[in-house]
């Protein structure tokens, strides 16, 4: 990397996305060509497809600031992103997905809407899915509707992408789960600590090559739902016994 100041930082976590690799390579340099602030990086997430040597053919062919993570195996959703979250460089770092569903260049869009916010050190944007098919809605408002009830604050389209967010909010990701639950701990983390949060509207495509990961499949949403059901009761039973343990503190001096 340059000594150059890197302004943004955007995160790709990549999970046998060999198919699409020459897709994101092309849209990610014309991002790049455009913003010499900003860097990329591409998290090989563990990949037991063809993507280590896509990746090798595309760096070799291309000039532009962006990195390759590369873990040798894969250990969830959430660790792919918080690794390319921690070795990022830029001011604000951002999140997505690579399967090319959210187009990286709503990420511009939101990074324009975080620094024209009153406060950019203290706000935060995430995507919000337009144009979805019926039952993906009716699952995703499920979902918020458990998770605001359960942790007491309003978190809605939870999975949409991307997330952005100033450097500084990257210390309270510690304690952050690494698999799909990370982005409903991003978000109740935002809310409880004060963060102002905005939208961004994205319109969530379909799938040109791959698997889907995360709720793509009818059996992906069940699996999705079982496990950020777990989490969020998780959450609430950490909640409660840190509030208990508090009062215990407040009564004991």
């Amino acid at each position: 990397m340059d000594d150059r100041t890197v302004a943004l930082s955007i995160v790709l976590p990549c999970y046998n996305e060999a198919g699409n690799l020459p897709k994101i390579y092309a849209v990610l340099s014309e991002i790049l060509q455009t913003q010499p602030d900003v860097e990329v990086l591409l998290v090989n997430n563990g990949s037991t497809d063809r993507s280590s040597a896509v990746f090798a053919e595309l760096q070799a062919t291309h000039t532009l600031p962006i990195r390759v993570v590369s873990i040798p195996k894969n250990q969830g959703y959430g660790h792919g992103i918080l690794t390319g979250v921690r070795a990022a460089q830029g001011a604000f770092i951002a999140w997505s997905h690579a399967d090319m569903q959210t187009d990286p260049r709503d990420i511009l869009a939101a990074y324009e809407k975080l620094r024209q916010s009153d406060d950019p050190e203290r706000t935060l944007v995430k995507g919000r899915r337009k144009n979805r098919p019926p039952l993906d809605e009716f699952f995703t408002s499920g979902m918020a509707w458990l998770s605001s009830a359960a942790l007491g604050q309003w978190l809605h389209d939870i999975n949409a992408q991307p997330k952005l967010f100033p450097k500084s909010f990257v210390s309270l990701l510690d304690k952050a789960p690494t698999d799909f639950s990370l982005d409903l701990f991003f978000l109740y983390e935002a809310k409880t600590r004060g963060y102002t949060l905005l939208e961004q509207d994205v319109v969530f495509g379909k799938r040109e090559h791959g698997e889907a990961k995360g709720g793509g499949t009818m059996k992906g949403k069940l699996k999705l739902i079982k496990r950020t059901l777990t989490y969020i009761f998780e959450l609430r039973r950490t909640l409660k016994t840190n509030n208990g343990n508090r009062r215990t503190s407040h009564q004991h001096p």
